[in-house]
């Protein structure tokens, strides 16, 4: 194309201008000019071709513009013939086409340039060596920073943070602290950078050191730490620590309020959760309800986290307002909705969704949603109904949704197919000791305490220990867990006791002790 261009006729384009300066800088910006307001790559050769008549090829300013154009226009073999041309491109240049390569997904050749731009004795600077980076992969990548710390490019912050993002998603760690430690100003931007890669990767421990060390802290630090400690299911940690930056006076943005609230959902901690979405609306924050930019992942965390806590018409109102929007649900979505509806009660729109599936989001049905059901059938006591849907079900039950089955069958008393669930859920490989207290319990409700004894025996002879209940319970915002037999509790001797007095009281009323026996 460039020879076609400068075909005969033409000068050479390595003629002195002899136009004026004035006029050269006249005609530069009007190329600049013209080259910007393209927008096909059709309108680009005649402008190339008035550049080449000019001689403007060789002008610095106009070629990098050209291959900007070129490479937001698609066309980055176009640029790279202009390029090619420049008989002795500055680092600026080669940083352009560097990073139209790279932005391109020509990595390699990207990469090949950087090579040749060093053979050509071109001393990079901090923005080609950050460009290039982002087309290395590890082994490039320390080749390339072996290579910065020869020319003295190892103090540079922007070429530091990319070398810890390219070893932090490499999972090389001890790499990417090594860089950190020897930024000259470790800000709290690199930190974390830092916390978010150990997070990831569940260094979870060295996170928070580092987070702790970090002495000027923002808020993006703040939730940094937060977020990694929720996915690494470090709860309660999650919350103190929000309580610490709310202590520290630090301003709290809607990622903060997602992460506090996806750990008050797991924990249940149902009052936190309201005072962080109270604390989220009187801060105008845009969470959930006013979110700019929401998707499918938060309309699920939303919904799940409603139904979880009870708030099951909240959650529909919110899936309605998904489907309204656009957005299409996925598997995640409708368990998220079913959890809903059975923890409601809600049968009528249970079947109604559950039947809606396939239909109308062409989502077909999983073991999860089929469990939904079951549970939503026995909830409301449907429970013969709930027997023949999973004797109808494509698949075979798991030992959850018999357990969901059987618990119902204790609660609303039928004896007869909670026995029938439970020889069933005996039989399979691997019998868990909730099936034999619960059976257990189904015969104890109904006064055959021989056979309530008969299956704890039996459970005693499988070698199938009853596993340890546990607790919590929410108070003053912090979260408290109990665990049957703990002797590791700090306060574990005022907890028997407070249980002794319980236990008294309950024989006193001539009650069956039975909880607190077993907690003894």
């Amino acid at each position: 194309m460039i020879s076609s261009l400068a075909a005969t006729g033409s000068p050479s384009v390595f003629r002195r201008d002899p136009d004026s300066n004035t006029l050269r800088l006249s005609r530069r910006k009007t190329f600049i000019s013209l080259l910007r307001n393209c927008k096909h790559i059709s309108q680009v050769p005649s402008i190339h071709a008035k550049i080449i008549r000019t001689f403007h090829e060789q002008d610095a300013f106009v070629v990098f513009e050209f291959i900007r154009v070129c490479s937001i226009l698609g066309s980055i073999d176009y640029a790279y013939d202009v390029f090619r041309y420049v008989s002795n491109p500055n680092v600026y240049l080669y940083t352009a086409m560097i990073d139209a390569f790279v932005s391109s997904g020509r990595s390699a050749d990207g990469v090949s340039l950087y090579h040749r731009m060093i053979q050509n004795s071109v001393l990079p600077d901090n923005y080609v060596i950050t460009s290039v980076l982002k087309a290395c992969d590890l082994k490039e990548c320390r080749e390339i920073h072996a290579q910065v710390l020869k020319l003295g490019f190892g103090s540079s912050r922007s070429v530091g943070l990319k070398l810890m993002e390219i070893y932090g998603k490499s999972g090389e760690l001890v790499d990417a602290k090594k860089v950190f430690d020897e930024m000259p100003v470790r800000d709290q931007v690199a930190a974390t950078v830092m916390i978010n890669y150990y997070s990831e990767c569940g260094y979870i421990k060295e996170a928070l050191e580092l987070f702790q060390d970090v002495k000027i802290k923002d808020k993006v630090c703040w939730t940094a730490m937060i977020d990694g400690l929720v996915r690494n299911k470090e709860m309660n940690k999650a919350l103190e620590l929000f309580r610490e930056m709310q202590m520290e006076n630090v301003s709290t943005n809607e990622f903060t309020a997602v992460c506090v609230l996806s750990a008050c959902s797991d924990l249940g901690a149902l009052e936190l959760g309201r005072w962080v979405h109270s604390f989220v609306e009187n801060q105008k924050m845009e969470v959930f309800k006013g979110m700019r930019d929401k998707d499918v992942i938060s309309y699920n965390t939303m919904i799940s986290g409603l139904a979880m806590h009870g708030a099951s018409f909240e959650a529909i109102k919110e899936f309605r307002e998904m489907v309204n929007r656009g957005f299409r649900p996925n598997q995640v979505t409708l368990v998220a909705l079913l959890n809903a509806c059975s923890h409601g009660g809600l049968l009528d729109i249970g079947l109604e969704v559950f039947n809606s599936m396939w239909r109308v989001f062409s989502v077909e049905p999983q073991i999860e949603h089929y469990g939904c059901i079951v549970d939503l059938l026995g909830r409301v006591g449907r429970l013969e109904e709930a027997y023949r849907f999973i004797e109808n079900m494509p698949m075979e039950p798991d030992h959850i949704m018999l357990g969901a089955l059987l618990s119902a069958c204790k609660i609303h008393g039928n004896m007869k197919l909670g026995e029938k669930i439970a020889k069933r859920l005996l039989a399979s490989e691997n019998p868990d000791s909730g099936t034999y207290v619960l059976l257990s319990n189904i015969y104890a409700s109904s006064g055959k305490w021989k056979e309530s004894t008969e299956v704890r025996e039996s459970m005693r002879e499988s070698g199938i220990g009853k596993e340890p209940g546990c607790s919590t319970i929410e108070v003053n915002n912090k979260i408290h867990e109990f665990l049957v037999g703990d002797i590791k509790h700090p306060h574990k001797e005022a907890i028997y006791q407070r249980l002794q007095e319980l236990n008294r009281i309950l024989r006193f009323k001539d009650n069956e002790p039975e909880i607190i026996a077993d907690l003894l």
